[in-house]
């Protein structure tokens, strides 16, 4: 299993799964930073992901490209919308370590265009073990 969470953490994106009331899973190529044992992405707040993770904290994670073509095995876990603003800047922080300059221009962006305190983190605890692939 530790190599497959390398190979998880090497990448840039991540497929970010969550369950919709009807049981499909939907999937989203997103940034993502480790954390304390725990992962940390963002999102628009208003986005389908944060809205269906209102509804289910089941997630799955799996390391993917840009255009979200799954390469790695499925890891399931919970997540959880960061609400304490301690919480927040935690995984803020851990982002800005991975992403260095590219999410600080995004932050900048985010800014400009009043999306940045629209924003949404979310953190997630992984199960011991890779799913099956689905």
């Amino acid at each position: 299993m530790v190599d497959e969470l390398e190979f998880l953490e090497g990448g840039n994106y991540i497929s970010f799964s969550t369950l919709r009331k009807n049981g499909d899973w939907v999937s989203t190529p997103v940034w993502f930073a480790p954390g304390s044992q725990c992962y940390y992405l963002f999102s628009a707040g208003d986005a389908g992901k944060i809205k269906r993770l209102r509804n289910f904290s089941d997630v799955r994670l799996a390391s993917c490209t840009v255009t979200g073509a799954v390469i790695g095995d499925w890891f399931e876990g919970q997540a959880e919308i960061l609400t304490s603003a301690a919480d927040q800047e935690a995984a803020l922080e851990a982002l800005r370590r991975k992403y260095g300059w590219q999410m600080k221009f995004t932050d900048t962006l985010s800014r400009l265009s009043g999306k940045y305190r629209k924003r949404a983190y979310i953190r997630v605890t992984l199960a011991t073990t890779p799913a099956a692939a689905a």
